[in-house]
Formats: structure tokens, sequence, C-alpha cells
């Protein structure tokens, strides 16, 4: 797991996750956020990210744990860029290798969709016409009810 303000790795993050197996997975998968010239209906720039990163490291790892625990064998990296992105760039890269493929997509959605709830990170849109701050952690990370419908979206 990483916060960094370098360009993200995605094949460099699959290579690690997927040699941890050592021959037991039978499937990885991977998704890579990446920053898009549009978004409700304005063009796009760039975008900034900020992170609170001794907190944001920290809750990737209650990730980390969570998806252990609901997904056994199955394991999880994430790294979070921050800092000016232009478009095209990754944003955010998340890899899950399991024993099986059901596990490894379930775990890789779950992952996103906690990292959107409960990641002390932050990002700022700059558009034709101006500039606006879009998201950040909305929930707290022992939300039961949050963790729980991120789990439903992950399985859906």
């Amino acid at each position: 797991m990483a916060i960094t303000g370098q360009p993200l790795d995605a094949a460099a993050l699959v290579a690690g996750v997927a040699s941890a197996g050592a021959g037991s997975d039978g499937a990885v998968t991977a998704f890579v956020g990446l920053v898009r010239n549009h978004n409700l209906d304005r063009r796009v720039y760039f975008l900034e990210y900020e992170a609170y990163e001794l907190l944001a490291l920290r809750v990737l790892q209650q990730i980390i744990a969570e998806t252990a625990q609901a997904w056994p064998g199955t394991r999880l990296g994430v790294h979070h860029r921050t800092g000016r992105l232009e478009i095209g760039e990754a944003s955010v890269v998340i890899v899950t290798a399991s024993p099986h493929r059901a596990d490894a997509f379930a775990a890789c959605r779950y992952a996103i969709e906690r990292v959107k709830q409960i990641a002390p990170i932050w990002k700022r849109e700059h558009f034709e016409g101006g500039e606006v701050w879009l998201e950040g952690a909305a929930v707290h990370p022992d939300d039961e009810e949050a963790r729980q419908r991120a789990h439903r979206t992950a399985c859906a």
C-alpha cells in the first residue's frame, strides 16, 4: 500500500501482489482509476489530490484487513496518487489476487468502494469555468452500515 506523489506503476503492483501467492492464485484483478477529460458535462483540465497520509495509510491497512476477512486467501495492494494529475494519468491502482476469480473481482470492487467511503483523500477538479472539491472520506471507518453497503455493491 502506498500514498505517493509519484506516477503509479500498475504493472509493478500486479507483479508484487501476484508473486506473493507463490503459485496458489487462480486470478489477479486490477482496477486503475484514470483522470478523465470530462465530468458533469464540463471539460476537465486536471485534478489535484490531497491526503492526510498517515491516516490514509492506516485506513488502507484497514481495507486490506477487511478484504482478507471477507474473502480469505485474497491478497490486496492499493496505491493512491497525490498532487497534480493530468488527463489520462492513474490516480489509484488496486490489485487483488486470489485462488478464485469471483473473490478477486469482488475484493477489488470492495476495496475501491471503501477507499471512496473512508480514505482521507480529497480530489479537486479544475475545469472550464472554475474548480471544485469533489470527493473525500464521507463516513467513519468503523461505520458498519457503510461497510455492508460496500460489500453489497462488490457482490452485486
